[in-house]
């Protein structure tokens, strides 16, 4: 699925500090009406398809066949990239159109642990910073992106972020592939000419997804600092999620 080395510095906690006290107020004054529907790629460490998301534990060969480092033979964990774009949204009057995001990192060797090990949220540079607040605000809702749920969660320098999908190829980078890449294909082995498809299945609590597009990684990639790491062949899927803020309500 789901490294890097980041300095935390005073202006690094002012901005978390910011984000967790307008989180804080609009859930007691009130957030405004918001909704997103988002087309992610996912990429990870597990062969496919990964069974954290039936188990939440990945396979043993996570660590020992697939490490892409060495001395981690006997390590077993799920390195993840995650490349979001809302398709259509908005935060109150605030369009979320075509924003674009990016998370990394490392979910561990089992997803029931209290804290998982690290990941890292990057924006696209285009993006005011009223849109990062409002799309902060909105993930913070799905368990799995709050920081809490990590022992290491870090807001990562904003960079260009390309991103292009179809049925057949899926594509996304950061800073062209400097910061982060992945490169998914269709699945081959359908009965037919559609992808390859699976449906039914739960996606970090959103409470709506499209089904999942089986489409095996060529590279899912992050570059930076010492928790970089690079996979070849691995898991990969493409899913459209929606969520608003009626759904909290139910």
């Amino acid at each position: 699925m789901k490294r890097f080395v980041f300095t935390v510095s005073v202006g690094f906690v002012s901005i978390l500090l910011l984000s967790g006290n307008m989180a804080a107020q609009q859930k007691n004054s009130g957030e405004p009406e918001w909704s997103v529907n988002m087309t992610v790629m996912e990429t990870c460490s597990c062969p496919v398809f990964c069974q954290c998301f039936f188990t939440g534990k990945p396979p043993a060969e996570c660590g020992m066949n697939m490490s892409s480092a060495k001395g981690e033979s006997d390590m077993v964990f799920c390195r993840f990239n995650q490349a979001y774009k809302v398709n259509h949204g908005h935060f109150g009057s605030m369009s979320l159109d075509g924003a674009m995001f990016w998370f990394a990192g490392d979910a561990g060797d089992d997803f029931a642990h209290p804290k998982l090990p690290w990941v890292v949220l990057m924006f696209d540079s285009s993006l005011t910073k009223e849109q990062r607040d409002a799309l902060t605000i909105i993930l913070h809702h799905i368990h799995f992106y709050r920081p809490e749920r990590w022992k290491s969660y870090t807001v990562g320098k904003s960079a260009f972020m390309d991103w292009s999908f179809t049925p057949d190829s899926a594509k996304a980078s950061l800073d062209k592939g400097k910061t982060a890449e992945v490169v998914l294909r269709r699945l081959d082995g359908g009965m037919n000419n559609s992808p390859v498809t699976m449906n039914n299945m739960d996606y970090f609590g959103y409470p709506r997804n499209s089904g999942f597009l089986l489409m095996p990684n060529e590279v899912e990639a992050y570059r930076v600092g010492e928790k970089a790491f690079e996979y070849h062949g691995t898991n990969g899927l493409v899913t459209t999620v929606e969520i608003a803020s009626e759904d909290l309500k139910k």
